[in-house]
């Protein structure tokens, strides 16, 4: 019948394989095709949906955002195929996943519990480390999500960006910065000041900030982590500069937070390996974040 729409698996194969992989190379070899036999799906499919799904980047090739919402939509058709060509009888799907502190004991934890309700044929290996930890986990293919805050790039690793949030301050409601909207750096001279340790980056940027801006805040404690920075906070004892992510969901009843004036911005990615594919009980757990990220302040979805 004309105009009636069609549809082609190896097409939406290569494009899921080329999208995994990032190369036509390695996307022919997971399929077992040639590269051209890659190359010419992509074309076939490009020009029956009359779209650029590829643009080439340095010879690597970029998904365009119509490539990345393709491929979305395909979650289910691929999963449906998985169900049809494994086992019969049920099996225990596991996913490793790893996440730092800050994301896992608090945020992480109870949307675990929730997708595991929702799916109770899952099950799920939590690994709290450090940001470098999980960076090197997933590389190293002893986990198969990780959640960072942390922009590392390293060979195999692929960083897809979930949430990004402004710099922000924490301080108890009765502080007297709490009157202000927004905060800027020459506010905190003299103030006492709650840093995360020197091993984060974030410590040296916020430095800078301060020094251009001449301020210098009197720092009477540090703390590795943000949840531990704001408790600090919260007892009156200064003011500190954390990623309001997400922290600020679970302390904005007895700390007031407010944006901090600075070139300084936070993003949270998901972190999965570029060497094989995403397995499907992982890309279920980040819908399911995805979905159930409740709306924050001063942090938005990416």
């Amino acid at each position: 019948m004309a105009g009636r729409t069609w549809h082609s698996l190896p097409e939406y194969e290569a494009l899921r394989a080329l999208m995994e992989s990032g190369t036509t190379s390695k996307a022919a070899l997971r399929l077992g095709l040639s590269q051209s036999a890659i190359s010419r799906s992509i074309s076939s499919l490009e020009a029956r949906l009359g779209r650029i799904l590829f643009e080439r980047d340095g010879g690597r090739l970029r998904p365009t955002f119509e490539a990345t919402q393709l491929n979305r939509r395909l979650d289910p058709l691929f999963e449906a195929l998985d169900r049809i060509d494994g086992p019969i009888e049920p099996t225990q799907e596991t996913l490793r996943l790893t996440a730092p502190p800050t994301y896992a004991h608090r945020f992480l934890v109870g949307h675990i519990a929730t997708f595991l309700q929702a799916n109770p044929h899952f099950f799920i290996s939590l690994e709290v480390n450090s940001s470098e930890d999980v960076i090197r986990r997933v590389q190293e293919d002893r986990s198969d999500l990780g959640v960072s805050g942390i922009d590392l790039t390293r060979q195999g690793v692929k960083l897809t960006p979930y949430r990004q949030s402004a710099a922000a301050c924490a301080m108890p409601k009765d502080h007297d910065l709490a009157q202000l909207d927004t905060i800027h750096p020459t506010h905190l001279h003299n103030q006492p000041l709650i840093a995360l340790s020197r091993r984060h980056s974030r410590r040296a940027q916020l430095e800078k900030v301060l020094t251009n801006s001449r301020s210098v805040p009197r720092i009477v404690a540090e703390a590795s982590t943000s949840f531990a920075a704001v408790d600090l906070a919260q007892t009156g004892l200064g003011v500190t500069v954390i990623n309001p992510f997400p922290v600020v969901h679970y302390r904005s009843d007895d700390v007031v937070f407010r944006k901090f004036e600075s070139p300084i911005e936070y993003r949270t990615y998901f972190v999965t390996s570029d060497n094989k594919p995403t397995p499907a009980i992982a890309r279920a757990f980040i819908r399911h974040l995805r979905l159930h990220t409740v709306r924050m302040q001063l942090t938005e979805p990416t």
